[in-house]
């Protein structure tokens, strides 16, 4: 089978490997989509992998093989599947903290993603494996990874329909949470990002105000907008530690920053401590999802909660991966969500 592999940084190669054989729990997926994920492109771009390695995660196709004791699932079923299974049982299962569970990231899909088959491990298979409905295409169903782990992070915040709402970052996740914020009928929602492209899609999703933050600085513009008051919650969507110093002081007393995107970097500016204690704000931090919110993110989609069409801009073939990672960090190719296939018609 064909796979794309990553060795280094600007460098993968279209290899044949072994297609996997499954034991008698286990299923093998054709692949069909798999999203261009942030941290996907986090991965690759600083190589916080071990090499070699076929990254992708956000995969959905069809089983072209079930083993023997597997009941729910057969040859032909379209599905989707999380790549990463918790315990269930340890400290952090119990307290509904799954992603940090150790067997959490010791669980995977192999060989991963962008590659023409996949096969699927009993733990997988068991706990967060899904059909896809029929009115839900391959294209549509590859988001509900992604809004699976939206979902994950809204749970760790408190939002009221009150709410003034800023997003920063208006990539895939910060589409995702502005429409989510739209659906729980929020106040106002405030996005912020250097694209215009981007910033336009924004709009078009729901947000009521777009801030260039390449152009204008983004505190100043969120206290004049909320007439020196501030927005409740700041949701960071994009991995740029000095972020978290800017939504700090763009909340109100009382107000929350949920920390989705991965920072690698050391803070550069200086946070007013003070505020946690003097204002109650709080930070909270988000990472991957919870097996729960696959079922739910599966039916907003299916009933149309979210402009999947609209979000979904390019479409790469698992040989132009490397293309397609290009684009993703080019701010002028007006991408906003890009899917790998393993042909150009499916």
């Amino acid at each position: 089978m064909k796979s794309m592999v990553y060795y280094d940084m600007g460098d993968f190669k279209y290899e044949e490997l072994d297609k996997p054989k499954i034991n008698s729990e286990e299923v093998l997926v054709k692949m069909k989509y798999c999203g261009l994920c942030g941290t996907d492109i986090h991965k690759i771009l600083h190589k916080t992998v071990n090499t070699p390695i076929v990254l992708g995660h956000e995969a959905v196709g069809e089983v072209v093989e079930a083993g023997v004791n597997v009941e729910n699932f057969k040859t032909g079923d379209r599905v989707f599947f999380a790549h990463h299974v918790p315990c269930f049982t340890c400290h952090y299962c119990l307290r509904g903290k799954y992603s940090l569970c150790k067997q959490f990231s010791a669980t995977n899909i192999d060989p991963g993603g962008f590659s023409e088959y996949i096969r699927v491990p009993k733990e997988n298979v068991k706990n967060t494996m899904h059909r896809i409905p029929e009115d839900i295409s391959y294209q549509q169903a590859s988001m509900i990874e992604p809004l699976a782990c939206c979902l994950y992070g809204l749970n760790k915040i408190d939002v009221r329909n009150s709410d003034n709402v800023l997003i920063m970052g208006a990539g895939q996740i910060g589409a995702l949470y502005i429409q989510l914020m739209r659906s729980l009928g929020v106040n106002s929602i405030v996005v912020s990002d250097i694209s215009e492209f981007r910033l336009n899609k924004a709009l078009e999703l729901g947000a009521d105000v777009s801030i260039d933050a390449g152009q204008k600085e983004v505190t100043e513009e969120v206290l004049n907008l909320t007439k020196g008051k501030g927005v409740r919650t700041v949701i960071i969507c994009s991995s740029v530690s000095s972020l978290l110093s800017d939504a700090i002081n763009c909340i109100q007393r009382g107000g929350q920053v949920l920390v989705f995107a991965p920072f690698d970097e050391k803070l550069t500016t200086k946070i007013d401590a003070s505020r946690f204690f003097k204002d109650e704000i709080s930070v909270v931090g988000s990472y991957s999802s919870s097996p729960y919110d696959y079922d739910i993110a599966m039916n907003m989609i299916k009933q149309k909660r979210f402009s999947i069409e609209k979000m979904i801009t390019h479409t790469f073939t698992l040989e132009e991966l490397q293309e397609a990672v290009d684009t993703a960090v080019n701010p002028m190719s007006h991408a906003l969500k890009i899917l790998i296939t393993t042909s150009k018609v499916i």
